[in-house]
């Protein structure tokens, strides 16, 4: 008999708003560290747009969290019809063209990155449909109420423990993005660990 054991892959669950760019690095990290760790990331939504409904907010960034209902209507309604593996690929599509290449959600741009992960085009229809709130709310909430309030996107949970972050510019590749989860993991399985953070000074790097 052998005395190998076998693992069990680890799930990471984490929550995303396809309007920030600090969630996308932070799945770019995580898929990365899907390559040298026996991981597996569950993607699930969140909202900015719920998240800051009801703050005094400048109105600019009213006018974008307004703008960012659509993403998040369209991503729940792929989750819903077409699982898992179609929002993953939903939102590295949607991400890739909002972050790396700049531009705006639109109809135009739904429509495309629906026909480049092969998903019928009339579920552009989605990110009009307000019947869909309540599921990104719950979505949504699915992560806050892991995490607390006083935080915004990216949330992640690992063993059972949800905390914002990590941010990066840019996020870590290879072994280094294995390194990183390790320690990740590590604060998480302390119970006492609740927050590291320092100021922010660079701009995203997508690369």
């Amino acid at each position: 008999m052998s005395n190998d054991q076998s693992t069990e892959t680890e799930t990471v669950d984490f929550w995303f708003d396809p309007l920030c760019p600090w969630a996308w690095m932070t799945s770019r990290w995580m898929l990365e560290v899907e390559k040298v760790r026996d991981v597996r990331t569950v993607f699930h939504v969140m909202s900015l747009s719920v998240l800051n409904e009801d703050q005094d907010v400048p109105e600019e960034y009213r006018e974008m969290i307004k703008r960012g209902w659509g993403p998040v209507r369209l991503a729940i309604a792929i989750e819903q019809q077409h699982g898992q593996e179609a929002l993953r690929s939903y939102y590295t599509a949607i991400g890739t063209k909002k972050h790396p290449e700049g531009r705006d959600f639109s109809r135009e741009l739904y429509e495309e990155v629906l026909a480049e992960v092969g998903l019928p085009i009339e579920l552009a229809d989605a990110a009009d449909d307000e019947s869909l709130d309540d599921a990104v709310r719950t979505s949504h909430d699915g992560g806050i109420d892991r995490v607390g309030k006083e935080v915004g996107t990216p949330v992640i949970s690992v063993g059972g423990v949800a905390f914002f972050g990590p941010v990066f510019s840019p996020a870590p590749k290879g072994e280094d993005a294995g390194r990183v989860f390790d320690g990740a993991r590590l604060l998480a399985g302390y119970d006492g660990f609740y927050e590291l953070k320092r100021s922010r000074d660079r701009d995203p790097i997508f690369d």
